[in-house]
């Protein structure tokens, strides 16, 4: 869909697109609400405007909607489809980087309660483990920020990929 197809779909519809790119009402309300975007650079600076203001709970909330790092996202919707080409850096991944990563997803889950996100396009499977080390470093309010910022960054990423 293009920006002429967001601004002009019904409400539902610009709402389950932009929901693909990341899964926070106040987001995706405010996104909608705004249309007709005049141009992409209009909305992206309005996502990144409205995404540095979501809560520690939206951002929590937010991150049921993705996959560990690598596991391979579930289910037919869009943001399952964009996560799996995410990552590809992971999908070409030995058996001994897959068991690295699944022990790193494990104890990043065990210190922090929630999944390891990380911007997964354009990295490799060992650049995505060596993230996670550096980050169980982290006390819980320094990693939150980090969650913060790379969940909208993935949700800046799919928003360009949707529109293009």
């Amino acid at each position: 869909m293009d920006l002429a197809g967001l601004n002009s779909a019904d409400a539902a519809d610009a709402a389950a697109v932009v929901r693909a790119c990341a899964d926070v009402d106040s987001w995706v309300e405010a996104l909608v609400a705004g249309r007709p975007w005049p141009d992409e650079a209009a909305l992206l600076a309005a996502a990144r405007a409205q995404g540095e203001t979501w809560t520690p709970a939206e951002v929590r909330a937010a991150l049921d909607g993705h996959p560990r790092i690598g596991e391979r996202a579930q289910g037919e919707g869009a943001a399952a489809a964009m996560s799996r080409r995410e990552q590809g850096g992971v999908a070409t991944a030995d058996e001994d980087l897959r068991a690295r990563l699944a022990d790193g997803n494990r104890r990043y889950e065990e210190r922090f309660g929630w999944i390891y996100l990380v911007r997964a396009a354009g990295r490799s499977g060992e650049e995505m483990l060596d993230l996670l080390e550096q980050r169980l470093g982290h006390d819980e309010r320094a990693e939150l920020a980090v969650v913060h910022a790379e969940l909208l960054d993935i949700a800046l990423l799919r928003l360009r990929a949707v529109l293009a």
